[in-house]
C-alpha cells in the first residue's frame, strides 16, 4: 500500500474518489523511525531542505528512507548549495538509491551560499549532471508571493516548464483558490501535473507562523470563517484538512493529487494504515 491510497479512508463515505496523496516531512532527529513504524513502505515521503539543515541532511535521509522501501523525492534548495560538485555527490547518491525525482526550489536562505541564485538555474545543473535522468519538481503559489509578484512568478514557472515534471503548490488552505490557481495556469500555457500544497495537523500557534511567513492570508482568512473551525483556531485547537482533502477530491480542477505538508506530525487517526489499496 502507499500513502496515494490513504485518502479512501479519509473520504469515508464520500461519493467522490479520493486523490492521490504523498506526504512530506522535515529530516530532525528521530523522525526516521517515527515514519518506518507509522508510514507504510511504498508510499511518497518528500524530504525538505532548510537552511539551517543544508542539503547534506536532506541527502542522507532521503537515501535512508529509500533503502527502507519508501519513495522518496528529496528538495534541492538553489541558495544552499555551495558548490556544483556538492550537487553532484548529492545526485550520485540518489541514483544510488535509487531516487528517480527531486524538487527543486530557491530556498529560504537570503544569500546564495555557491553558484545557484535560483531554481531555474539548480534545475539546469540537475539535467546537466544526471542526464536527465531525475523528474523535477517545482513549486507554484496559488495566493502569491510575498516577494515575488503574480505576473514574475508565471514567468518563472514558463521559462521551467521544459525541465519540470511537476507543480506542488504552497501551502493553501481553500480548494477554490487552488482550483482558480490550476485553471489560470491553463490559461497560461503551463500545463504541468499540479499537486495541491495543503497543512496536515498543524498546531494553531505553528499555523499562524506559517500564514503570515508564506503569505497565506487570504485563505487562511476563508477558513477562519467556517464556524467550529475558527472556533478552534482561536482556543488553541489544531488545523486539520480532512474537509479540505474532500473538497479537492470532490472538486478534481485537473489535479495529480494532494501533497500533505505534515511538519513531522504523522498522527493521522483517520487514515486507515493498515489499507491495502494502489
Amino acid at each position: 500500500m502507499t500513502v496515494q491510497s490513504l485518502p479512501r479512508a479519509l473520504a469515508g463515505s464520500a461519493p467522490h474518489a479520493p486523490l492521490p496523496l504523498r506526504i512530506e516531512i522535515v529530516p530532525t532527529e528521530g523522525i526516521l523511525p517515527k515514519v518506518a513504524t507509522t508510514v507504510p513502505q511504498g508510499s511518497t515521503i518528500a524530504v525538505t531542505c532548510l537552511p539551517h539543515h543544508g542539503i547534506e541532511r536532506t541527502a542522507e535521509a532521503s537515501t535512508r528512507l529509500a533503502a527502507l522501501g519508501y519513495r522518496v523525492v528529496p528538495h534541492l534548495a538553489a541558495r544552499s548549495i555551495g558548490e556544483r560538485s556538492q550537487l553532484a555527490r548529492a545526485l550520485r547518491g540518489f541514483q544510488t538509491a535509487g531516487i528517480t525525482e527531486v524538487f527543486a526550489v530557491g530556498g529560504d536562505a537570503a544569500q546564495a551560499a555557491g553558484p545557484y541564485a535560483n531554481s531555474l538555474e539548480l534545475m539546469e545543473d540537475i539535467a546537466e549532471l544526471a542526464g536527465g535522468q531525475f523528474a523535477i519538481g517545482v513549486a507554484g503559489y496559488p495566493e502569491g508571493h510575498p516577494d515575488h509578484s503574480g505576473i514574475d512568478l508565471l514567468d518563472a514557472l514558463l521559462a521551467k516548464q521544459h525541465l519540470a515534471a511537476n507543480i506542488v503548490t504552497q501551502m493553501c488552505f481553500s480548494a477554490s483558490a487552488i482550483s482558480a490557481y490550476v485553471a489560470l495556469l491553463r490559461s497560461e500555457g503551463i500545463h504541468l501535473p499540479v499537486w495541491a500544497g495543503v497543512p496536515g495537523r498543524v498546531p494553531r500557534a505553528r499555523l499562524l507562523e506559517l500564514a503570515v511567513r508564506i503569505g497565506v492570508g487570504p485563505s487562511l482568512k476563508f477558513i477562519s470563517r467556517k464556524g467550529p473551525l475558527a472556533r478552534r483556531l482561536l482556543t488553541g485547537g489544531s488545523y486539520s484538512s480532512e474537509q479540505l482533502i474532500g473538497e479537492l477530491s470532490a472538486a478534481r480542477a485537473g489535479l495529480a493529487g494532494v501533497h500533505l505538508f505534515t511538519f513531522n506530525n504523522l498522527d493521522l487517526p483517520k487514515f486507515d494504515l493498515a489499507e491495502r489499496g494502489l
